[in-house]
């Protein structure tokens, strides 16, 4: 895009000082992301991001949600009298016309301040590990009390019932013919089935609450200072209503597991209980104060269903034709399955050691 182009898109917004340049920032997946200059020495800089509403259709939805979770964090952070509030909560620069997007050119856009010399990680450790449990606790505390009610932004996003739907679907239609050479995964799915919607059930029996979850829980959604002390975190387009357990089972599932997802070498799959028990002791710290006796029960669940979505979610997509996730060769998604299958077992062989450690927790 010109840079022009830019520069009227970032002027729509209520910013401080005057637009200099707008040049590319990092490399994100999903959403297309600018530096905002400004040339005050006094104005903060800002970052320009182009919104997918492909994946995020309901727009409108989407920053209403982000608008309301982090003002409600900024309340707390005031409440608790916490210095530099504006490096520990993004803040969403509206237009003036008082939404937070803009549209050009059928594309959707918005802008927030930068948070100056902040520094992002990758890479799984039981330290960091630690860190995420605790920083992602802590974000679900902040949220547990938000007085508004927010929307799904990728509607079923971790609905167990819908993904089962979605495989059974697949397996009926068989689009492309490959359903008969791979009954033992069918199989697998199917007998593990009743068990895994225990939280839909759960929820439906009122016994389970639905809470504000991050649903995309790594250490690359945390910003740092310099010296290794979390700021806040970011990436808030999948925060939305869903079981604690987004959060928990998710990081779990990549982090956890001693291979890449899309590994041929099963027999080198394990599950990491370090990574769980830094993981699962960091959230504690943070999480135990609002959660009830039967979320914290059944984390291990958790740390087993995200294998086992994840694994749905490939295994449909390889009997579709591929239709969904890229892939490099025809198998691919078939080796994602049996690479998600083989870490759920791997977990599952772990769940007493998992259970004896959360009661240890606690006690």
């Amino acid at each position: 895009m010109e840079q022009k182009d830019l520069q009227h898109i970032a002027n729509q917004f209520e910013i401080n000082g005057t637009v200099a340049e707008v040049k590319p920032l990092g490399n994100g997946l999903i959403n297309t992301t600018y530096k905002v200059t400004t040339a005050e020495a006094d104005a903060p800089d800002y970052v320009l991001q182009h919104i997918n509403n492909a994946i995020f259709p309901d727009v409108d939805m989407l920053m209403n949600n982000i608008v309301a979770v982090t003002t409600h964090i900024r309340k707390k952070l005031e409440a608790k009298h916490t210095d530099d509030i504006d490096r520990k909560v993004l803040h969403f620069v509206p237009c003036k016309d008082g939404k937070y997007y803009y549209i050009f050119d059928n594309k959707y856009w918005r802008v927030m301040v930068l948070i100056p010399d902040a520094v992002s990680k990758t890479g799984v450790t039981p330290e960091g590990s630690k860190i995420v449990g605790e920083t992602f606790g802590d974000f679900q505390a902040m949220l547990a009390d938000i007085p508004v009610q927010l929307g799904e932004t990728i509607k079923d996003f971790h609905n167990i019932e819908f993904r089962l739907q979605q495989f059974h679907d697949a397996v009926k239609e068989d689009k492309i013919g490959r359903a008969a050479g791979v009954k033992d995964i069918i199989d697998e799915i199917e007998k593990r089935a009743d068990d895994m919607c225990r939280s839909e059930r759960l929820y439906r029996e009122g016994k389970l609450p639905k809470r504000i979850a991050h649903c995309d829980t790594k250490i690359d959604n945390i910003l740092f200072d310099k010296n290794d002390n979390v700021l806040c975190v970011i990436d808030l387009d999948t925060v939305m209503p869903s079981f604690i357990f987004s959060d928990f089972g998710d990081f779990l599932r990549s982090a956890a597991n001693t291979q890449p997802e899309d590994s041929p070498e099963y027999d080198k799959i394990e599950f990491r209980m370090d990574i769980f028990k830094s993981f699962t002791e960091g959230y504690l710290k943070t999480a135990r104060a609002f959660l009830t006796p039967i979320e914290i029960e059944n984390l291990p669940y958790a740390a087993k269903l995200f294998p086992y979505m994840q694994l749905v979610r490939f295994f449909a997509d390889y009997l579709n034709g591929d239709t969904y996730y890229k892939i490099q060769y025809p198998e691919h998604n078939l080796v994602r399955s049996r690479n998600q299958l083989t870490l759920l077992k791997r977990a599952e062989e772990k769940e007493p050691e998992m259970v004896a450690f959360i009661k240890q927790q606690l006690a």
